[in-house]
């Protein structure tokens, strides 16, 4: 179920593991490939993360890593998705996913233990959750954003329908998410990665018809256009969006471990280096608080698009 210590390796890196992570990966794996035990676990995990492949809302819950010491606690998810591979890329070659879009899609899970290692300085994933939905069919990587194959919630649903556009809770949607280390948030990289959105779907989900993108994101906080160029790209990532609603609980760790890397760091040594982080900051020691935003937009190749003022930016 899991590739031998010679083939491992060239797996790992090609989901986009750094190299310094590799040799302690390989060092542990027969604690779990060999403790009865754990990969009984394993088998189990594997079975939530592949069952009901492709099909939205079901993506895993697996079980909880085995109490084997903190690195086998850190990295266990890591053997999960390593197992649940060749499952994941037969799902993608039975769907005409071409190669390089399955393998950046799924080079995520390198990029979420880089995350980790930035915060915790230690080689694990903390997100376990969140990459059952690359794994399972339900998430793509589409040039600079990622796209995942969701519904409308309640409340994003019901500001979508109090804008006239017909649809409800329940109805298809692509949710937007904005991944670290790929750059710069341009509007020349979103509208690439739009364009190739509607490709992409079109294509290899011809039965799923999406009208509207959501996005749930501290990013969409409007308390930024205050401290940011109205020219800077977050801003005008911002301007693509309606507000489907209003978020009135503070989430003020969520900004500060996106942009430092630690939701817990003391707001008062917060770096100033950029113009977010002294947006971020400086909101924060001022007394302020940052909200998560929820936003929605007609995608430009939906119907939606060109009816009457519901047009990007409006």
């Amino acid at each position: 179920m899991i590739p031998d210590a010679e083939d491992l390796p060239e797996v790992l890196l090609d989901l986009g593991v750094a190299h310094e992570d590799i040799n302690e990966l390989v060092a542990l794996r027969p604690r779990v490939a060999d403790d009865p035990e754990v990969s009984d676990l394993l088998e189990r995990a594997v079975d939530a993360v592949t069952r009901d492949m492709g099909t939205v809302g079901k993506s895993p819950g697996f079980p909880s890593p085995p109490d084997g010491g903190d690195l086998l606690e850190r990295c266990f998810s890591v053997y999960v998705y390593v197992a649940a591979l060749p499952a994941t890329r037969a799902y993608h070659r039975g769907l005409g996913v071409p190669d390089d879009v399955s393998r950046r899609t799924l080079a995520d899970l390198g990029r979420h233990m880089a995350v980790h290692r930035r915060r915790y300085g230690s080689c694990g994933i903390h997100a376990v959750a969140w990459l059952g939905l690359h794994f399972h069919g339900e998430l793509y990587q589409l040039g600079r954003l990622q796209y995942q194959r969701a519904t409308l919630g309640g409340r994003s649903g019901d500001g979508i329908a109090r804008a006239g556009v017909p649809l409800k809770p329940g109805d298809p949607c692509l949710s937007l998410h904005i991944p670290d280390y790929r750059g710069p948030l341009s509007p020349v990289a979103c509208d690439r990665s739009l364009l190739q959105a509607g490709e992409f779907f079109a294509r290899h989900y011809p039965r799923e018809r999406y009208e509207v993108a959501v996005c749930h994101s501290w990013l969409l906080d409007a308390q930024l256009k205050s401290y940011l160029r109205a020219d800077s790209n977050v801003v005008r990532f911002q301007e693509r969006f309606r507000t489907a609603w209003e978020n009135d609980e503070p989430d003020d760790g969520v900004p500060v471990g996106f942009v430092f890397g630690d939701p817990a760091l003391a707001v008062e040594g917060l770096p100033r280096r950029t113009s977010v982080e002294r947006a971020v900051g400086d909101h924060l020691r001022a007394g302020g608080h940052w909200y998560g935003g929820h936003g929605w937009f007609p995608l430009p190749w939906s119907g939606t698009a060109a009816e009457g003022n519901l047009v990007e930016g409006a």
